[in-house]
């Protein structure tokens, strides 16, 4: 069961016993409606209606807010001059209508119950008290009990607690023009944001072409028509709590944008982007505006064999083969390589063209809110024709105290390239403790404290191998 949230504080000795004479303030009295999206399942929503509205004790029904709103935060104010507006008592009512909550209502109360007769059709109607509505229906009729719904049952009213949508009904004070002009602000969940990108990779791989979405999900219970819609990215934090579950029916329609684009801005220590024109955010929708476009932004390619730590520590007698070798793809973010704009946090699917020019997809990888002039590194998989090969070659414990551990060890790492050209492949070592390269078949970079870094050439469907000699103080 459903149970009406209530949020009561007193500024002075009223109540909401009149909510059922309330004047009603329908979708149709907005003016304008603003939705600030965050990344965490919350929105901050500005609802700008113009009605009438009496000096003095008024109650108001604002209906369609958000049905996830969080009524604590409400807050409404009177946008016009010379005119006061002070909040007495308000109540959030999203207990719904409809046949179960009727029912349930309806507990200890008498209903009629109307029976058809199947073989001459003519109804026949008996007065029942609903005992309860909890996993079924429990009905008195007369001197007997039953279970189960022998028939239609006709209410002779509806309870006021049920609304039709989800409503905030408001106790005010208001003094100031018959033609009043108010705005209602809350926070809400059900609408969510993220970036989605697509890159595509030249033939060449030493470029991309980036466009980016951005992706608006609206499971909030009600609509936004024509609303100014404004992002925030990064990670705002908030106060835990329990989370309301939610109906994750959505429809899907994307929104080509041309420009303009969506402008940024600095908030704080976040980043704000306003999308340039107004749109509609349906319940239960899901929509796609553009957030971004470059073309022709430089982009590298790199094939990368990561090793382990605990290589150094200990004697291997098996060979390890067919290592796997990653695939990243990074470019910058900087105005002089035609991007320059902070990144939300999200993910990028990369596609490239195969020799019939059809763009297939070949990786995706998520990535983090990206400052201008930060790289942006994408893993995209694992490459099929380049494989190594891994064998320990000899190793020494050289320790002569208990507290100091001294090991020595060799390797020869062997690259295989089976592609018809040539590639390069980096060899990352990370090596814990005090350590030393003693000699290497190849020249290394101490690219960190705790990591050695080769960079290997491999001719077209050649092989090449790494060999190194490396002593460790642990």
């Amino acid at each position: 069961m459903r149970l009406s949230t209530l949020l009561f504080f007193t500024l002075g000795s009223v109540s909401l016993a009149q909510a059922e004479s309330a004047i009603t303030s329908p979708q149709s009295d907005q003016t304008g409606v603003a939705v600030t999206i965050y990344n965490q399942d919350l929105a901050l929503v500005k609802d700008s209606r113009k009605l009438k509205l009496g000096n003095g004790l008024s109650a108001l029904s604002f209906r369609d807010v958000s049905a996830q709103i969080k009524p604590e935060t409400a807050l409404l104010r009177s946008l016009l001059p010379n005119s006061s507006l002070q909040v007495l008592e308000q109540n959030f009512d999203f207990d719904l209508l409809s046949p179960q909550t009727l029912l349930e209502k309806f507990v200890g109360q008498q209903v009629s119950v109307i029976k058809t007769n199947p073989s001459t059709g003519a109804e026949t109607e008996e007065t029942a008290t609903v005992l309860s509505a909890q996993n079924g229906v429990v009905l008195k009729l007369g001197n007997r009990i039953e279970t189960g719904i022998p028939g239609r049952i006709a209410y002779p009213n509806v309870p006021g607690q049920l609304r039709d949508r989800p409503t905030l009904t408001t106790q005010v004070q208001y003094k100031g023009a018959e033609q009043a002009d108010v705005e209602l602000s809350y926070l809400t969940g059900g609408l969510n944001w993220k970036a989605d990108y697509v890159a595509e990779l030249s033939g060449k791989e030493d470029s991309i072409d980036l466009s980016g979405w951005v992706t608006l999900n609206n499971t909030s219970g009600t609509s936004y028509p024509n609303a100014k819609v404004q992002l925030v990215a990064g990670d705002v934090n908030r106060v835990r709590e329990a989370i309301r579950p939610k109906t994750m029916m959505m429809r899907s329609e994307a929104m080509v944008a041309d420009a303009p684009m969506p402008t940024e801005q600095g908030l704080l220590e976040y980043h704000l982007y306003t999308l340039p024109r107004a749109t509609t955010i349906a319940d239960n929708q899901t929509k796609q505006v553009a957030l971004l476009s470059a073309q022709h932004i430089p982009a590298r390619k790199e094939l990368v064999l990561t090793g382990s730590d605990y290589y150094y520590q200990g004697q291997y007698r098996d060979a390890e083969k067919k290592q796997k070798v990653q695939v990243f793809v990074e470019f910058e973010n900087k105005e002089n390589s035609k991007l320059g704009i902070p990144l939300p946090k999200g993910t990028m699917r990369v596609y490239k063209k195969d020799n019939d020019g059809t763009a297939q997809f070949v990786g995706e990888d998520q990535i983090d809110h990206t400052a201008k002039n930060d790289t942006v590194r994408l893993k995209l998989g694992n490459a099929f024709d380049v494989t190594a090969d891994r064998v320990q070659t000899d190793f020494k414990n050289l320790t002569k105290e208990k507290q100091n551990a001294l090991y020595e060890s060799a390797y020869a790492i062997t690259l295989h390239n089976a592609k018809k050209e040539a590639v390069s492949v980096t060899v990352k070592e990370p090596i814990n403790g005090d350590w030393k390269i003693l000699n290497a078949s190849h020249p290394h970079e101490k690219t960190s404290a705790h990591q050695a870094t080769w960079k290997i050439n491999i001719p077209a469907e050649s092989d090449v191998t790494l060999k190194y000699r490396v002593q460790v103080k642990y």
